[in-house]
């Protein structure tokens, strides 16, 4: 019995190892010839949003897009540019969107703020719902204590 379940497991879990998460990542044509090149481009498209994907970067992402931005971070590296010129290259293209963690400014002070906004328009809402007086019934008229008498009595 243990075999079996063995062998089912062994089954299913074969297909995984000859996927590489890598492979969805690019061509391996695309790495530049020069080692440290290749990891500065690298770290330069982790900072990257791809577009298609929007919460991953460039380097992490398989979509074509990606793949073109990518492209393009190893040429402008090639060329011998510098993280700054590189990125405002692309942000002058795509807008801060492009980045992984836009710069606070005056364009994305409400993106970075709407958290804390919102957790103190939620704080206020409890504390205003918790001091809330309760309302309390008015004692029942004389009539209607009857009735209520003549109802639980049947």
């Amino acid at each position: 019995m243990i075999r079996a379940c063995l062998m089912v497991l062994l089954l299913l879990a074969a297909p995984m190892l000859f996927v590489s998460p890598a492979s969805a990542i690019g061509d391996p044509s695309e790495a530049l010839p020069n080692a440290a090149q290749e990891a500065r481009a690298v770290e330069i498209g982790r900072q990257l949003r791809c577009l298609v994907c929007q919460n991953e970067s460039i380097e992490e992402s398989g979509a074509d897009l990606a793949r073109d931005l990518r492209k393009i971070v190893r040429t402008h590296v090639a060329a011998g540019e510098g993280e700054a010129q590189i990125t405002a290259w692309l942000v002058a293209r795509y807008g801060d969107y492009v980045r992984l963690r836009p710069p606070v400014n005056a364009g994305t002070i409400l993106l970075w703020a709407s958290p804390l906004v919102f957790l103190l328009i939620g704080g206020a809402t409890v504390f205003a719902m918790r001091r809330a007086p309760k309302a309390v019934p008015a004692p029942l008229s004389a009539d209607e204590h009857t009735r209520l008498q003549r109802l639980m009595d049947t």
